[in-house]
């Protein structure tokens, strides 16, 4: 079975992995992909939105030849990400509840 991945949840993946370190388009869609399935197509839209909202800035990088578009992470994404962080674990906590709690479980 697999969930379906929210745009909220979408943005907090993307935010949480520039708070690392700064990734280009294609790297970024590589760690993103590790844990949740999907396309460059899709997350492109994300990043497009979150700068539109200041909480990514872009600069650009020769790499061979070509230019790379690299994302970071801004003060508002940091601070976006915490709030984000917060719902996650409060989101987490009442869907254990709902589904019988127990991690060990499965």
């Amino acid at each position: 079975m697999k969930f379906q991945v929210g745009a909220s949840l979408l943005e907090a993946c993307v935010l949480a992995a520039l708070s690392k370190e700064d990734l280009y388009g294609y790297l970024l869609t590589q760690e993103i992909q590790k844990v949740v399935d999907i396309s460059e197509s899709t997350l492109y839209p994300v990043l497009r939105r979150l700068k539109k909202q200041g909480f990514l800035e872009t600069y650009d990088r020769s790499y061979q030849g070509r230019n790379r578009r690299y994302y970071k992470i801004t003060k508002a994404g940091e601070d976006m990400l915490c709030a984000y962080r917060e719902e996650w674990c409060d989101y987490v906590k009442r869907i254990d509840t709902l589904l019988g709690g127990e991690q060990d479980e499965c």
